[in-house]
């Protein structure tokens, strides 16, 4: 197992759909031992394949000390709203306030090919949209209102 390297915008692999994984290799294995072991550290809520630099639809949670993972996920639910602080382990130092459902859940598999089910409000709802929008090539700041967004990215030049 590694702590892997979190890769940051504007890696073009943050910006990529992610493929979905057709067979359980001990590559795959690997990746979901990596994923595990770099979200498991204080304010990390969860992490995608690609913000570790493979473009494979899983990503790893840790939400009130449970941390876990899922393969393949597909978002069956959201419903109701929050409007909360959001950041992203892949744009370092920029929190803004971002508008998601407050309930979500998605459905995938595991490394034994076991349907996995994964639901929350809050918190939990938050990461599942977060991690969900990774695996489709977006970040947070892609949700945010139009003059939020401008600030938020002249931010972001400004710190590079």
């Amino acid at each position: 197992m590694t702590i892997r390297e979190i890769r940051v915008i504007p890696d073009p692999v943050l910006r990529t759909p992610c493929d979905p994984i057709r067979k359980i290799t001990p590559a795959v294995r690997r990746l979901v031992e990596d994923l595990l072991e770099t979200v498991d550290d204080p304010g990390r809520a969860g992490l995608s394949a690609n913000q570790i630099g493979v473009s494979l639809r899983a990503f790893s949670y840790n939400i009130d000390g449970t941390v876990g993972y899922i393969l393949n996920p597909v978002m069956e639910e959201t419903s109701g709203e929050q409007y909360g602080d959001e950041g992203c382990l892949s744009v370092p130092g920029l929190w803004y306030a971002t508008r998601r459902a407050n309930y979500a859940r998605v459905r995938g598999i595991d490394l034994d090919g076991k349907t996995v089910m994964l639901e929350g409000h809050g918190m939990m709802g938050r990461m599942l949209q977060h991690e969900y929008d990774h695996l489709d090539g977006h970040i947070y700041l892609d949700r945010l209102e139009k003059q939020v967004r401008r600030e938020a990215m002249r931010r972001l030049r400004a710190q590079r």
